[in-house]
């Protein structure tokens, strides 16, 4: 009876949850928010205050010190925006392909029957387990071999396949896509191909949305290997476009800060469009049927 009325009510724990709730959502904003400041601050007060300078102005603020002239030059002069769009291009592309092809491969690795089937799983289980740095040099020599260097080409095909998302996705299909509907689609006289798409594909669904986000975040986050395989600074994806904006002799704080803070808003958008099936592929097979 004691532990009972010593023990906290619901409404405490609940308060309780909120609390920490909101104290973990101020530690993860605040970066975003001096990112955001700071990208706002002229470079002759960028060290005076932590977020956005105090004055005399309306609240509290001195507005001579805040500009947004480091987004015009970030656009116009340096034509930052370019960066971007070949971002896009790059990350949306390499997740589509890298997405449908290790959506194929996991499902034939785990519905189809075919000679070698084990001896191909085990590869690929090996090739999860190889460091991505030690495949830089034997993939440029590759890409040499087929006169794919300095092309677009060249960032994209590299990451068409992982072998992560070939055994990720054959996972997938074992505990989400019964082997029942595949042969009551093979009676109906379904190929393996309608069957991928119409039968396996959709009970899919969540892992591919995790895995597209996955593989969109890799290749916009891509620093290595776009320094690597291109020459061109017009093909450069905006990973490079923001390392280039650091100088030797001064560096413009502001500048950088506006860059990275533009380049986190298609990830903002991406997740927003995608959240649902992010979390629901995360938590799949969590649950027992």
């Amino acid at each position: 009876m004691i532990a009972l009325l010593n023990s906290p009510t619901r409404r405490t724990r609940r308060l309780l949850a909120t609390i920490l709730l909101a104290a973990a959502c101020i530690v993860t904003l605040l970066p975003y928010v001096w990112l955001l400041c700071a990208s706002l601050k002229s470079n002759s007060i960028f060290f005076d205050s932590l977020l956005l300078p105090g004055g005399d102005g309306p609240l509290g603020l001195n507005w001579s010190g805040i500009t947004i002239d480091h987004y015009i030059r970030l656009f116009r002069d340096l034509d930052f925006g370019r960066s971007l769009v070949l971002s896009v291009f790059y990350s949306s592309v390499t997740s589509l392909l890298a997405t449908l092809a290790c959506a194929m491969a996991g499902y034939a690795l785990a519905r189809l029957r075919f000679r070698g089937k084990w001896l191909i799983t085990t590869i690929v289980l090996g090739a999860v387990l190889i460091p991505a740095p030690l495949l830089l040099a034997p993939g440029y020599l590759l890409l040499y071999k087929l006169s794919l260097l300095d092309t677009m080409a060249a960032v994209i095909l590299p990451a068409a396949a992982p072998a992560f998302g070939v055994y990720l996705f054959r996972q997938a299909t074992i505990s989400s896509v019964p082997p029942e509907l595949i042969e009551s689609a093979r009676i109906d006289g379904a190929g393996d191909l309608k069957t991928f798409f119409v039968i396996a594909l959709p009970l899919l669904r969540p892992m591919v949305g995790t895995f597209l986000m996955i593989t969109f975040l890799g290749v916009w986050n891509n620093f290595i290997t776009p320094q690597v395989v291109l020459q061109d600074p017009t093909k450069f994806p905006v990973a490079v476009s923001i390392a280039q904006l650091r100088g030797v002799y001064y560096q413009d704080y502001g500048l950088q800060m506006a860059g990275t803070l533009a380049a986190i808003f298609p990830l903002l958008a991406l997740f927003a469009f995608l959240q649902r099936e992010f979390i629901a592929g995360l938590t799949a097979g969590a649950v027992k049927a």
